[in-house]
């Protein structure tokens, strides 16, 4: 008989867009690998509410306690309690290299046939792709985020302000050993960087920038799709996250 509960440790690779429902409020999907190369889904994480020293980030080693979820089959999938959580260091940079070689996979099939539901792919030929989202799309979203935000909630003593949601959807069209895919980037990091250089730059000089980086950088410096089946539709594969190789220090080959 499999576990229900107990504590864990993991090496976290995916921060996704926080998202909003009625169930759970506010949640970020994140995932990390433990010691032993296993993929952990941790669900659901009120990311921004978190005390500052649990927020932890991509490459944290952290530890923590979990249940497994009753309504998520998914094996990969924890139920955190936020409360446990605890960074106990990070991957050095020498490190990552070869914790990330262990991991990689150039197929989505195989991964599906073994029951799994995480995987980290690396895409062949990526093509980096902006859709801006349509005005009803938008005031959904808006919507959302402040009909959460505004229910008090006993467990939580302070508001949050509403998320800004991003206008555009980022997408890559990729080739894999199964065929061609294309997908929605559900990184935190890539809204984020948008509306870092919306500040700086306006909405023409932001998605400039993203088509710079995103669209030719990291294919050309090489990249990697953390990915994730959805909840409800197991065969499809979501883009959960982008782990940049130039994260990573080059392995001395003598």
């Amino acid at each position: 008989m499999s576990e229900i509960e107990g504590d864990a440790e993991a090496i976290i690779l995916v921060k996704a867009t926080p998202q909003v429902s009625q169930k759970h409020g506010e949640t970020v999907c994140c995932a990390g690998v433990t010691p032993d190369g296993e993929w952990l889904r941790l669900y659901p994480v009120t990311f921004r509410r978190l005390d500052d020293a649990k927020k932890f980030g991509r490459w944290d080693h952290i530890r923590f306690h979990w249940r497994k979820p009753k309504d998520d089959h998914r094996p990969e999938s924890r139920r955190v309690d936020q409360q446990s959580i605890e960074i106990i260091g990070k991957l050095p940079k020498n490190e990552r290299g070869k914790f990330l070689t262990n991991l990689e996979v150039s197929g989505l099939k195989a991964i599906s046939a073994q029951g799994k539901s995480f995987a980290l792919l690396r895409p062949k030929n990526p093509r980096f792709t902006i859709e801006r989202k349509s005005v009803n799309e938008i005031t959904q979203e808006k919507a959302s985020y402040e009909s959460i935000c505004m229910q008090q909630d006993m467990f939580y003593q302070k508001e949050l302000l509403p998320l800004e949601p991003c206008p555009f959807k980022f997408k890559y069209r990729y080739e894999t050993d199964d065929g061609d895919r294309e997908g929605t980037c559900q990184d935190w990091e890539t809204d984020a960087t948008f509306f870092n250089w919306y500040q700086r730059y306006g909405e023409v000089g932001a998605l400039q920038q993203m088509q710079r980086v995103f669209g030719t950088e990291y294919p050309a410096k090489g990249m990697m799709f953390a990915m994730g089946t959805h909840s409800r539709y197991p065969d499809i594969w979501l883009i959960n996250g982008i782990v940049r190789m130039d994260e990573i220090a080059q392995i001395p080959l003598f």
